[in-house]
């Protein structure tokens, strides 16, 4: 990543520019989650995204803290819904603050990024963001709705990731390319790099939930199992697996917790029925696909190294 290091700097002084509420307690609870060492994927995507197709000015930096923005007022209304332990390797800000303050802080940080992507005057811009702001609230609904109960398939799965996940990582290519003006064709091309990387870097996220170091992934794993989600290695568990362990599996789902023997049995099941080795596999050839995404731009720096961002996805470890 030192190829980017001069554009992160330049990202993370923009986010300090422009989050701030003139309230002093918005600005406390939004830099607990927003400067809580956060990869900076999504802004770094709309700066690429912009490079590729030509664009050379400034203000990109200050486009790209618009998705960073979304991105953290979703996780604050996520750790309210889910009741998460730790976000980011820290006590999340509602169990600091309360349910209340995280709620409206991400509020808050909605209507800046909305804001700060109309000053740009480009309707196509404003439309992206508002638009992903929907599907985002939809994808948890979606989730929300089908916890605790294992009735979905992998194409619903599917549907809540790009709701999820994916939708801001493609609207973060999208927007970059847009600011860059960029033809149809080169702004569909990114968009699809965004889309499948984000689906990706979502069932990584899936696997890593039962396999990574807990202190190095920077929240509690096994979290995606208590709280009832239907992660994909578990929607292939629960298609393959014997029925006297589905009809296990599909209790700890329902239950609200789950013990480290539990999710030591989990895991064996999931590797049992190949599940984990499935999602690392469509992870793969969703990097793949990405990467093609990129074959209409002539060869570049800045083109090699959005590849290397999408093998880094694939190799993550938080």
């Amino acid at each position: 990543m030192n190829f980017f290091q001069p554009d992160f700097v330049r990202i993370e002084n923009t986010l300090k520019q422009h989050f701030a509420s003139h309230i002093a307690f918005v600005n406390q609870v939004s830099s607990h989650i927003l400067f809580a060492g956060g990869k900076r994927l999504r802004p770094l995507l709309t700066v690429c995204a912009a490079r590729l197709c030509g664009y050379s000015g400034d203000k990109i930096y200050e486009l790209s803290a618009v998705p960073e923005y979304l991105h953290a007022a979703s996780l604050l209304h996520d750790d309210v819904v889910d009741a998460g332990e730790m976000r980011r390797g820290k006590t999340p800000a509602y169990k600091i603050w309360g349910n209340n303050a995280a709620v409206l802080v991400g509020d808050f940080m909605y209507a800046r990024a909305i804001e700060l992507a109309t000053r740009f005057e480009d309707i196509r811009i404003a439309r992206s963001i508002s638009k992903t702001v929907g599907l985002m609230a939809e994808g948890e609904i979606i989730q929300l709705l089908h916890a605790k109960v294992p009735s979905f398939d992998e194409d619903t799965y599917l549907d809540v990731i790009y709701r999820k996940t994916a939708a801001l990582i493609s609207t973060s290519c999208r927007i970059g390319a847009l600011m860059a003006r960029g033809s149809l064709e080169e702004v569909e091309a990114l968009s699809n790099y965004g889309l499948y990387l984000g689906q990706a870097f979502q069932m990584v996220d899936d696997v890593l939930d039962f396999t990574a170091d807990s202190s190095e992934f920077g929240k509690a794993t096994g979290t995606d199992l208590a709280e009832g989600k239907l992660t994909l290695p578990i929607v292939i568990a629960l298609d393959k697996a014997p029925a006297d362990k589905k009809e296990k599996l599909m209790n700890l789902l329902c239950q609200g917790f789950a013990s480290s023997s539990d999710l030591l049995w989990v895991k064996e099941v999931l590797m049992e029925t190949g599940g984990i080795q499935y999602t690392i596999k469509r992870a793969k050839s969703l990097v793949e696909a990405a990467c093609e995404s990129l074959d209409i731009f002539p060869d570049s720096t800045i083109k090699t190294n959005m590849k290397i961002i999408a093998l880094y996805v694939l190799e993550r470890k938080k």
